[in-house]
């Protein structure tokens, strides 16, 4: 089988809990040696799974001294037990789509199998959205849900995280693949952390879901405005 590259949609998109607040720890750094320090000094070291994660993540990879920095880190240093589709649990990647509809088909999945699994009717949760550029040539698997039938399968992530990590050790930059949530969407895994550049915040979204059903209802959320202070 041969494989193809191509560059990932631009800007891509994703969504994340707004439960798990920004933290500028990446930030406000400009060397890695600082960076080491500070995360002893916060307590991230303190994780042994992060700690081992940080290490498993060469240092010319990671990210900080930019805008959004920890936003990217933490997609890489906090980890489903599991891990996801295209990485395992020892390190993570940066998930996105093509577009807010996509990335919201997707969370909305996963938040049905937590209402699901929590015996709950209905759940809710508001996410920030995200935008950001990612460059390099992923390897692109979109089209071949027939020739790789186990990558897209809709239950087990065992194939496609063999891919992913494959596609990691070679020191590619990551996967471009069509999203086994929503019909003519486009997702990417990305699996270097300085390829994800311009990361912008933008809107915040209420994503509701049905245990029961597919439907998945999107709401936009007001931006709060501060009120001008009164003049004396």
């Amino acid at each position: 089988m041969s494989e193809r590259f191509a560059e990932a949609p631009r800007p891509s998109y994703r969504l994340i809990p707004s439960q798990f607040p920004p933290i500028g720890l990446f930030e406000t750094v400009a060397r890695a040696a600082d960076l080491e320090a500070v995360m002893e000094l916060v307590g991230w070291t303190n994780d042994r799974l992060v700690a081992d994660r940080i290490q498993r993540l060469p240092r010319d990879e990671w990210v900080y001294g930019t805008a959004n920095a920890s936003i990217v880190m933490a997609a890489f240093l906090h980890v489903a037990p599991g891990g996801m589709r295209f990485n395992g649990p020892d390190l993570g990647a940066w998930y996105a789509a093509d577009n807010l509809k996509t990335a919201a088909a997707e969370v909305g999945h996963h938040l049905r199998r937590e209402a699901v699994a929590r015996g709950v009717a209905t759940m809710a949760r508001t996410y920030r959205s995200y935008s950001a550029i990612l460059i390099g040539d992923y390897l692109d698997i979109r089209g071949e849900q027939a020739l790789r039938p186990d990558v897209y399968d809709g239950k087990s992530y065992r194939a496609s995280q063999v891919l992913g990590e494959q596609v990691r050790s070679s020191g590619g930059a990551g996967i471009l693949y069509n999203s086994v949530r929503l019909r003519g969407g486009v997702n990417i895994a990305a699996h270097r952390p300085r390829n994800i550049r311009d990361v912008l915040q933008a809107d915040h979204f209420e994503i509701t879901v049905s245990a029961t059903e597919r439907r998945i209802d999107v709401r936009k959320l007001a931006t709060r405005r501060r009120q001008p202070r009164d003049s004396a």
